[in-house]
């Protein structure tokens, strides 16, 4: 297709003609029907649109910069290259996996092309953490059988367990798939032998986290000394649910070991996700570009230009020294995930975001990074202390510690530190992150003890007010 009409303005009619010829492709094209994702320079195909949507956002905002290649909306790869058209010996495996690999690696804008990969050309011994993802890179060029084309050995594993996941398959009866493919296919086929094995392999892509049992009144974590506790030290709750219905079932399941939590933490560990932000050349360019990239004419225009910014770095220089190190922001606050706002029910995700990145994309969502999801039925208020434990345990050990880090901008490994510079969250949410009281006379942590209040008698609530002196 003629993409010459994105540069024309508009307004014009070239713009509007070629905007209805890609929306009708996009939708032939669609994956999820009536939804694409919208490519507009603020969503950054990032978030499923409808038609109507999609059109009003590429008619008033444009589109994105540097996405000429529309692989997310039906266009083949290979489209873009001619000589993949004349050397039909070097034809890819199109199964989608460098899109996967792409999104659990990288940022979706990246130029990213698995196939560029080459080991031999490292300066120095990549982490393990590097070289798993390089094994999935071979795993996902690497045919099941030679001559196949149309699965890798990546995107057959993922099929299959997609299958036995929605079948409901047992351990057992995919090992016994597994037996049964390796006899019917020809000689030098490539699958793994068992569930075990291939669950490894899944599992090197990272996108895991760990389940941690909590008490169900918000006293304490079931880790560490407390891993294998089944009753909380401070309350003396239970840590497994009750079925006071079906005592019979309950008791069955308690002596076959199936018991229920009565709360789970999920915590998605910090160190894998930041050491990926090096793994492709761009992002890990990226990551220095706060002291390299940014213009420091004393305007405002990154966090990297705020007083805070420049504080931090000025009482921990060893850590400014390194401009890899990650300076990082972290978000939380409570949503009802039931959308059904008459159901009280509150959920509590912790976000963390590296503001290391340039200043059009460190906020953007590819970027953020879920490390705590707390949940309901009550916000955990006060108490989100006890379930900031791992991730203040992991940060710690960034910050004393720090994690070796392939580096493959710069083809070396270096000693990763991070640090948490500030929190984000509303007036109430900032009284649970915080511990500071938001409620009350004194509930300016700005102001302090000089906080200017008063209670209204009538409405029986406090009412705040500035001063003259307003800083």
């Amino acid at each position: 297709m003629d993409k010459t009409w994105i540069l024309k303005p508009r307004s014009s009619a070239d713009y509007q003609q070629g905007l209805d010829q890609f929306l009708k492709f996009a939708f032939d094209n669609a994956s999820k029907g009536s939804m694409i994702l919208c490519l507009c320079r603020k969503c950054t195909n990032c978030f499923w649109k409808e038609e109507e949507v999609v059109y009003e956002h590429l008619l008033c905002d444009g589109f994105m910069q540097g996405y000429t290649r529309w692989i997310f909306h039906g266009e083949d790869t290979s489209q873009s290259n001619p000589t993949n058209k004349a050397n039909i010996q070097n034809e890819q495996i199109n199964d989608e996996m460098d899109e996967l690999l792409h999104d659990a690696f990288f940022h979706p804008e990246s130029d990213f092309d698995v196939g560029d990969l080459d080991t031999n050309d490292l300066t120095t011994e990549p982490d393990e953490e590097t070289k798993k993802f390089y094994k999935l890179v071979k795993d996902a060029n690497q045919e099941i059988y030679p001559g196949c084309k149309k699965f890798s050995k990546l995107s057959f594993i993922v099929r299959l367990l997609q299958i036995k996941c929605l079948g409901g398959w047992s351990n057992k009866s995919f090992d016994m798939l597994l037996k049964l493919l390796k006899e019917v296919l020809q000689a030098g086929e490539t699958l793994p032998s068992s569930f075990y094995e291939t669950d490894k392999i899944i599992k090197d892509l990272g996108l895991g986290y760990e389940k941690i049992d909590a008490c169900p009144n918000n006293c304490m974590l079931y880790r560490k000394e407390f891993a294998n506790a089944s009753l909380c030290h401070v309350c003396g709750a239970s840590r497994w649910k009750t079925i006071e219905s079906k005592v019979s079932i309950k008791k069955s399941k308690e002596k076959h070991g199936h018991k229920v939590s009565a709360k789970v933490l999920r915590y998605f560990p910090l160190k894998p996700r930041l050491q990926r932000l090096f793994m492709s050349s761009k992002t890990a360019s990226y990551m220095r570009w706060h002291n390299e990239g940014r213009t420091k004419d004393g305007l405002l225009r990154h966090p990297a230009d705020s007083p805070a910014w420049k504080d931090f770095d000025h009482k921990h220089q060893l850590f400014s020294s390194e401009p890899r190190n990650v300076r990082l922001g972290l978000a939380s606050d409570g949503f009802n995930p039931f959308r059904t706002m008459s159901i009280s029910h509150s959920t509590w995700p912790v976000v963390l975001i590296p503001y290391n990145l340039p200043l059009w994309i460190c906020m953007k969502q590819p970027y953020f990074i879920l490390s705590l999801l707390i949940p309901g039925p009550s916000a955990p208020g006060n108490d989100i202390d006890v379930y900031m434990q791992p991730l203040i345990d992991e940060l710690k050990e960034l910050w004393d510690e720090g994690i070796k880090t392939y580096d493959v901008s710069c083809k070396q490994t270096f000693q990763m530190h991070a640090a948490i510079l500030w929190t984000i969250s509303d007036f109430p949410g900032y009284a649970c992150l915080s511990g500071w009281s938001t409620k009350g006379q004194l509930a300016c942590p700005y102001c302090n003890s000089e906080t200017c209040s008063e209670y209204l008698k009538h409405g029986r609530k406090i009412l705040l007010y500035g001063t003259s002196e307003i800083p």
